[in-house]
Formats: structure tokens, C-alpha cells, sequence
């Protein structure tokens, strides 16, 4: 088995996102059905250490930097094309409280981080990733996933059998000790609010 493959074992997507669709991270529409305010809302920090887990181009991160002034964003992606999207993006427009990181950078994080938000990310990411979260998280720190709802008919978004429902998501989260602690429903997402 390769290590690409062990790394995504778990995974209910059969393939990790392409970087040559990245545009469609940057879909202005996203922010429209899944608002970035309503997400500050959620992770309900004001100051202290965010980690976006799986950012992408930053799509999210960039938004809520600006909504959370006090917080440190640290903005985690696998796929340096998807780092490079958002440095590229951190040229144009600096945020001081954003910086990107690949996943080596994560030990000196681990029990420090308040709130890791998982966006577009539980379908695509393996058990093993699943599973380091909680040691990341500081005492007390929770964890957001918000993820494409495959119980909801959506017109975007992956097909209904590589996503997760509401019931699905909260049993995979659980097997992984995450307790469920607030569920919201967005038009073509949940959202699970998680302590461990």
C-alpha cells in the first residue's frame, strides 16, 4: 500500500482534490450559502490559535482573519499548489495573523491550538489525519467540522455517495473521541461543533 493511499485510507472521496480545480474553492457563491460571519460565530473565539485544517487556497481563512483581528490563523494545507494559491493571495492583500503551514509544522503546535475548523474536509481526510486532531487541540480547545451535507439535493458541491450525512459524520467523529457538542444545518452543509 502506498503511503499516499495509507494517508487517505478512511477517506469516503476516492481521490484527493485536484489543484487544478482550485478556482472553485474561490467561488464567491461559497461564501454566500456558507457566510464566514455565521463561522466566527461558531468557533466562537476571540483571541488565541486557529488552525484551518485542510485551507486550500484560504478561501475561508482570509475572510475570518479579518472578522477575527486577534486570532492567529494558521492556515494547513497538504498541497504546496494550494499553499502557493494562498501566499499568492497573502502578497496581493497581507494578513498578519495568517500564515500558512505544511503538515511537518504541526508537532510544535500540538496542545496549543483553541479551535481547528475542518471545512469541505471530513470526506476527503484519512483516518490517520482524523485521528491526530485531538492532540493538537489545547485543554478545553474544539473542533469544527463543516462539511458538504449528502442528505440535502445540492446543485454543488462532491456527489452525494463521496460525502457524509449529518448521522454518518457524527458516528465517524465519534470513533475518533469527538463528542458532539452543537450540530447546525446550512443549505448544502452541517456543521459539528466537537470537544474531545
Amino acid at each position: 500500500m502506498s503511503q499516499s493511499h495509507q494517508q487517505r485510507e478512511g477517506a469516503k472521496q476516492p481521490e484527493r482534490f485536484d489543484p487544478a480545480r482550485a478556482a472553485r474553492l474561490d467561488d464567491p457563491q461559497r461564501l454566500v450559502y456558507l457566510p464566514p460571519a455565521r463561522i466566527a460565530d461558531l468557533l466562537d473565539v476571540r483571541q488565541g490559535i486557529v488552525l484551518d485544517f485542510g485551507t486550500g487556497t484560504g478561501s475561508y481563512a482570509l475572510p475570518l482573519a479579518r472578522l477575527l483581528p486577534r486570532v492567529q490563523m494558521f492556515a494547513l494545507d497538504e498541497q504546496p499548489e494550494m499553499l502557493a494559491l494562498l501566499r499568492a493571495k497573502l502578497a496581493a492583500d497581507p494578513h498578519d495573523n495568517v500564515k500558512p503551514i505544511v503538515p511537518s509544522e504541526l508537532e510544535s503546535l500540538a496542545g496549543r491550538i483553541d479551535r481547528v475548523l475542518a471545512i469541505n474536509v471530513l470526506h476527503e481526510i484519512g483516518d490517520r489525519d482524523l485521528q491526530s486532531i485531538p492532540r493538537l487541540l489545547a485543554p478545553h480547545g474544539e473542533a469544527l467540522f463543516i462539511d458538504w451535507n449528502a442528505d440535502v439535493e445540492r446543485p454543488v458541491g462532491p456527489p452525494s455517495g463521496h460525502v457524509y450525512g449529518v448521522a454518518e459524520a457524527k458516528a465517524r467523529l465519534t470513533r475518533f473521541g469527538f463528542a458532539t457538542k452543537t450540530v447546525e444545518l446550512f443549505a448544502y452543509h452541517y456543521a459539528i461543533l466537537c470537544s474531545v
